[in-house]
């Protein structure tokens, strides 16, 4: 992404900054949403989006972000943390091609992948419609974006 890191900071008590998503949060398990929590945010946040993609999929197109499993947008400035299977914000599309989380699940003996997951600080709550995929999502909120960060997970298939 073109945007630049900030000094929020985004967490996770589901695994740690690079350390192993756990199968549960995974297509090859119960494929829900992991916690995700943050703070920091720049000084006129009033939203929040956040993007999960992996970088490290084979067969990207040219320009592409990787492989995107998650876009989560509509969620206002007093949320700075996600449960769980989250049912908070609205979601957009993934590259699995429907709405939601969908989780790492990358082919079969393809090695360790590294699975970002960006939380975009707002200017503004924006009321966006649900399935926006990635480059529509991020051509309407770019303007917008005050700050972000990320936590990266990894995971390979077994």
């Amino acid at each position: 992404m073109g945007f630049a890191l900030s000094n929020m900071q985004v967490g996770s008590v589901s695994f740690e900054n690079l350390g192993e998503i756990p199968a549960k949060y995974t297509g090859e398990g119960d494929d829900i949403s992991p916690v995700l929590t943050w703070s920091g945010a720049p000084e006129g946040t009033q939203g929040y989006a956040v993007i999960c993609h992996d970088p490290d999929a084979p067969l990207l197109k040219p320009g592409s972000y990787g492989f995107v499993h998650w876009v989560l947008y509509n969620l206002p400035a007093s949320i700075t943390h996600l449960a769980e299977g989250c049912t908070e914000g609205t979601a957009g599309g993934n590259d699995f091609g429907n709405t939601g989380y969908g989780g790492p699940m990358p082919p079969e003996g393809h090695g360790k992948h590294h699975y970002y997951f960006w939380v975009l600080a707002l200017d503004q709550n924006l009321d966006l419609p649900a399935g926006l995929d990635l480059e529509d999502f991020l051509a309407k909120v770019e303007p917008h974006v005050l700050g972000m960060n990320r936590l990266i997970g990894t995971y390979e298939r077994s």
